[in-house]
């Protein structure tokens, strides 16, 4: 089906935030084949199969939101999909919430992540009125901490030895941005 999607808030120049169909179970049966990727997260699981995939896909196909959480996969103009984020509440009385993200291995460095992230971020912040979002990451992530310096985000900690992957202890790294950051370094890519 064409669809113009040019005046959606989920629609950038690159990518476009959409839900999960019953047929996306396929893109995370490939993911789950990056060991190296699912690292990065500090997660390496067990494999699912395709059976398992295909009903979790059914499900979140039509899952109804928890609160302001909510899975998106990404898409590129192409309308392939690239990969995904998915955001999670840390104190919504507070306004803050954070996110995880992954982009598939061929899709790096085109633009897609750090436009996936905007995107969502404008919606959390001038929709739902969220103030700040924080995030951790491995502290051997170089891609994603080089990702989200750029974007903006301070550095606010450091726990050390937190997670466990590869035989060996990692650090994690909290990140975090205010919606008045947000603001100061991205506006002028939002206005009308």
């Amino acid at each position: 089906m064409e669809l113009d999607t040019s005046t959606s808030i989920w629609q950038g120049k690159r990518v476009r935030l959409r839900s999960h169909e019953p047929g996306d179970w396929e893109h995370y049966w490939i993911w789950d084949q990056d060991s190296e990727t699912e690292r990065k997260d500090g997660n390496l699981a067990f494999p699912r199969s395709q059976e398992r995939l295909k009903q979790w896909a059914q499900e979140a196909a039509v899952r109804k939101p928890e609160g302001n959480n909510w899975n998106f996969l990404i898409e590129n103009n192409e309308g392939r999909v690239v990969g995904r984020i998915g955001t999670h509440d840390r104190n919504p009385r507070a306004g803050h919430f954070g996110y995880g993200l992954v982009i598939g291995k061929e899709h790096r460095r085109k633009g897609y992540a750090s436009e996936a992230i905007l995107l969502l971020l404008r919606y959390y912040f001038r929709e739902l009125r969220y103030q700040k979002v924080t995030i951790e990451i491995a502290s051997f992530n170089q891609d994603s901490t080089g990702l989200h310096e750029h974007l903006g985000f301070q550095l606010e900690g450091r726990i050390r030895r937190a997670g466990f992957t590869n035989g060996q202890y990692f650090d994690e790294l909290h990140y975090g941005l205010t919606v008045e950051e947000f603001e100061q370094k991205h506006a002028h890519r939002f206005s009308s």
